[in-house]
């Protein structure tokens, strides 16, 4: 599973990058919380996951697939193929519905919730099944705080700290939105590991599914 997920993000790069279609899939696929208000004439939910598929750059693909190779190695194994592409598609709505709550109007793209929520999950299996998970630990705080240091240091001359946080043009609240889900996924995968439990998890996933698409009603309001 994570061979195809990056196949087909790969794909999605690549036509992408054909003359005359590359901005019609970007504008397609990318994510912003205005096309999921019926108010505005627009409904577009698909673009909750599908955001995951396009990238800004070859290097922001480049990375993300990367870090979506290195975990998947390990954690797509101890999971299951299902339950890994699972994880995968709900750490990118968590991502999703994070950016529509805490940037409301602002277009994003980038599998970043998506990874994040494998970090997150990795680091509470582990500590459920007694690895170390100090480095995991380590490796999600350097990401995160990665385009705050790059903002910090672009707003010394500035002042502007806010600013520069968003000329970084990396989307924290997908970070955080994806981690949080993904730790939440984990927590059910590591809490109903008993094959008698199968329907629970699946059941504990689609409620915290349905809890996330709940939350896009608030940003919603404010476009009313």
């Amino acid at each position: 599973m994570t061979l195809g997920i990056i196949a087909v993000t790969g794909l999605a790069y690549v036509i992408g990058l054909i003359p005359g279609v590359g901005g019609v899939v970007r504008n397609l696929l990318a994510f912003n919380s205005l096309y999921l208000v019926p108010q505005l004439g627009v409904l577009e939910p698909w673009r909750l996951l599908t955001v995951a598929l396009v990238h800004s750059g070859f290097f922001h693909v480049g990375l993300n697939m990367l870090a979506l190779w290195f975990i998947g190695r390990s954690l797509e194994p101890l999971l299951g193929r299902g339950r890994f592409l699972a994880l995968y598609l709900i750490g990118a709505l968590g991502g999703s519905v994070a950016v529509a709550l805490l940037a409301p109007g602002v277009s994003t793209v980038g599998a970043s919730g998506a990874i994040f929520a494998l970090f997150g999950a990795l680091l509470v299996i582990g500590r459920h099944i007694g690895a170390d998970i100090r480095v995991i630990a380590l490796l999600i705080a350097i990401n995160f705080a990665w385009p705050f240091v790059i903002a910090a240091i672009g707003a010394i001359g500035s002042g502007d700290f806010a600013g520069s946080l968003a000329a970084v043009g990396i989307s924290w609240q997908a970070h955080l939105g994806g981690l949080v889900t993904g730790a939440g996924v984990g927590l059910i995968y590591a809490r109903t590991r008993a094959a008698a439990q199968k329907r629970l998890q699946i059941g504990l996933l689609v409620g915290f599914s349905a809890l996330l698409i709940a939350l896009l009603a608030i940003p919603a309001l404010f476009y009313v």
